[in-house]
C-alpha cells in the first residue's frame, strides 16, 4: 500500500491508492481520499465535551460517470467529528489509467474488492471490525445501488446507510424485466457493444445554472464530463441486476435515510424546470424501491433538489443538509450517544 499524500483538492484532504491487482485491460486501483476533523478546541476537551460523531467513520462512493469532490459534503461530517473517507472506484476519477474502459464493470460484486480495501485502510473489515468505530455508508446514485447491495450482504459491517439519490430502479420500470434478458444475452456475446442513450448535457447545465460563488464547487471534466460516459452491455446488465435484487427486497440492517428531489423531468429540452427538478432518475420509483432496502428506511423529499441533493439551488441544498443534520442526530440519540450540537457550517 502506498503511503498518504496531497489530494487534487487541496486543504485538508489526502489520498491513497489502493492496489487491485491486475485484469485484462492491465493494474487496476482504486483511490481513497480522506479529511479528518479539527482538532477539538482544548477547553471542550478539558471539560470533556464529546462531539456528536467523533467515533464514526464515512464511507462515501459516487455515481456513473463521476467522482468525490463535494468538499463542503466531507466537512459536514468532519465538522461533527467523524472521519470521511471517499472511494473513487475503479476505473473512475482519480483511479483511472491510461487504456481503460471509463467505469467499466460487469458484476457489481467486483466492487467488494474497492471496499474491502478501502476499509482496511480505515480499519475497518466486512465482517465488522472498526475498534469500536461505527461505519455509515454514503452513496450517491449507482455508488447508492452499489452500498445499498453491499451492505445487505454484509449485515454485520454497517451502522447506518445515507443514500443520495440512489439508483435503485429503472428509468423506465415497468420494461427493466422486458429488456433484462435482452441485455444479459449482448452482455454476454459482446460486452463492450456501446448501449444506445442520449444525454444532451442538460444536467450539467442545470448544475452550473444554479452554482453558489458563496458554495463553489471546481469540477475536472475529464472525470465528470458534462455529457454521462459511454454505456455498456455488459454493465448494463450489472447494473438491472442490481435492480432487480433491490426489486426482490434487501435485508440491510441498519437504519437507512433516502435524500430525493420531490419531482422527476425527462430532459429531453432545456428548460428553467431541470433546474429544480431531478432529470437523471424517477424519483416516485426510487421512492418506493428504498422501502424494499430493510425494515428501517425514512424518505426525506427535497423541493426543488437536483439528482445529486447537494448540488441543487441554495434553498433546496440548504434544505438537503437540515434534514441529514436532524437524520444523523436523531440516529445518534437512539444509538446511545450523548448529542452536541454543532454550531459550525454544515
Amino acid at each position: 500500500m502506498t503511503e498518504w499524500m496531497a489530494d487534487v483538492l487541496g486543504d485538508e484532504f489526502e489520498q491513497l491508492t489502493l492496489e487491485l491487482g491486475d485484469d485484462e485491460q492491465g493494474p487496476v486501483v482504486a483511490t481513497l481520499v480522506r479529511a479528518l476533523p479539527p482538532e477539538q478546541e482544548w477547553w471542550d476537551r478539558v471539560r470533556g465535551h464529546r462531539r456528536l460523531l467523533e467515533d464514526v467513520d464515512v464511507l462515501y462512493v459516487h455515481g456513473w460517470s463521476d467522482y468525490f469532490f463535494q468538499k463542503r459534503l466531507a466537512r459536514f461530517w468532519t465538522a461533527r467529528g467523524a472521519r470521511f473517507f471517499a472511494l473513487d472506484l475503479r476505473k473512475y476519477g482519480r483511479s483511472l489509467r491510461d487504456g481503460q474502459t471509463p467505469g467499466y464493470i460487469a458484476d457489481l460484486t467486483t466492487y467488494d474488492e474497492d471496499i474491502a480495501a478501502a476499509l482496511a485502510a480505515m480499519g475497518h473489515s466486512a465482517e465488522g471490525s472498526g475498534g469500536g468505530r461505527r461505519l455509515v455508508l454514503l452513496g450517491h446514485s449507482t455508488g447508492g445501488l452499489t452500498l445499498s447491495l453491499w451492505a445487505s450482504r454484509h449485515p454485520d459491517a454497517v451502522d447506518a446507510v445515507i443514500l443520495n439519490s440512489p439508483w435503485l430502479e429503472f428509468q423506465v420500470a415497468p420494461v427493466r424485466a422486458a429488456i433484462a434478458p435482452m441485455v444479459e444475452f449482448q452482455a454476454r456475446i459482446r460486452p463492450l457493444d456501446v448501449a444506445p442513450q442520449i444525454d444532451l448535457g442538460f444536467y450539467t447545465r442545470a448544475q452550473q445554472e444554479v452554482a453558489d460563488a458563496d458554495d463553489p464547487v471546481e469540477v475536472n471534466p475529464l472525470w465528470r464530463p458534462a455529457q454521462t460516459m459511454a454505456v455498456y452491455a455488459g454493465w448494463l446488465h450489472a447494473i438491472l441486476s442490481g435492480h432487480k435484487k433491490v426489486a426482490d427486497g434487501l435485508s440491510i440492517a441498519a437504519p437507512v435515510c433516502v435524500l430525493l428531489s420531490a419531482r422527476s423531468a425527462p430532459p429531453t429540452r432545456w428548460s428553467e424546470e431541470l433546474t429544480s427538478v431531478d432529470s437523471v432518475l424517477v424519483v416516485d420509483d426510487i421512492a418506493r424501491a428504498a422501502l424494499r432496502l430493510g425494515s428501517s428506511v425514512t424518505v426525506e423529499r427535497i423541493d426543488g433538489a437536483l439528482h445529486d441533493v447537494f448540488l441543487s439551488r441554495h434553498d433546496a441544498r440548504e434544505d438537503a443538509y437540515r434534514r441529514l443534520d436532524r437524520w444523523v442526530t436523531g440516529w445518534r440519540a437512539v444509538d446511545g450517544t450523548p448529542v452536541t450540537r454543532s454550531a459550525s457550517r454544515g
